[in-house]
């Protein structure tokens, strides 16, 4: 695509859907550069945010646009999510851990009423111990979740909003409207 070339009407469309999601307090989302050579129209958000336990995550979502669609995406639209959080020890070494990872974003798609086809991804776990005189902790273990999928259109408001939710599950905030325990006897 050139300077010169429109804006197509879908992706015109499927940008403002995603820039009308306002997350929860807790979660920052903010318009980030989008990757150029992925397909011919991008957009893209960051998001950050942390736990009651102080668990920190990063993320993004990419929503790419190719008029003439591209092999695997049964479509003309795909959005592209990568979660980072960091793991207690005791967590980063539970065997069901990359299921629950895939459930979360799973159950917030229907949740949110995300329709989507060509639903895929990984979930990573990682343990990082650090030697001499790095500074910080001696271990680090995280949780990485990678995924891509198919909307059928450019009303993408559920998908920003399973996006969050996602974000939400993976540092432990409860659903909204629920206090936890520990959060009440310290206020």
């Amino acid at each position: 695509m050139t300077a010169m070339t429109p804006m197509p009407e879908l992706f015109r469309e499927a940008v403002a859907a995603l820039q009308s999601v306002r997350p929860r307090p807790e979660i920052r989302l903010e318009p980030m550069r989008a990757p150029q050579r992925l397909a011919p129209w991008s957009y893209a958000l960051s998001c950050e945010v942390s736990g009651p336990a102080d668990v920190l995550a990063s993320g993004r979502l990419v929503l790419l646009h190719d008029p003439h669609g591209q092999e695997g995406w049964d479509g003309v639209l795909r959005m592209v999510m990568y979660v980072r959080a960091e793991l207690d020890r005791e967590l980063a070494t539970d065997p069901f851990l990359p299921a629950v990872g895939w459930s979360w974003l799973t159950e917030a798609l229907d949740a949110t009423g995300a329709t989507h086809k060509a639903l895929g991804g990984t979930v990573t776990e990682t343990s990082s111990a650090r030697f001499g005189d790095i500074s910080g902790p001696s271990r680090t273990d995280d949780l990485e979740l990678r995924a891509s999928w198919t909307p059928p259109d450019g009303a993408l408001r559920p998908h920003g909003f399973a996006f969050c939710q996602v974000m939400a599950s993976v540092v432990g905030l409860p659903p909204v409207g629920v206090t936890l325990f520990e959060q009440r006897q310290n206020s």
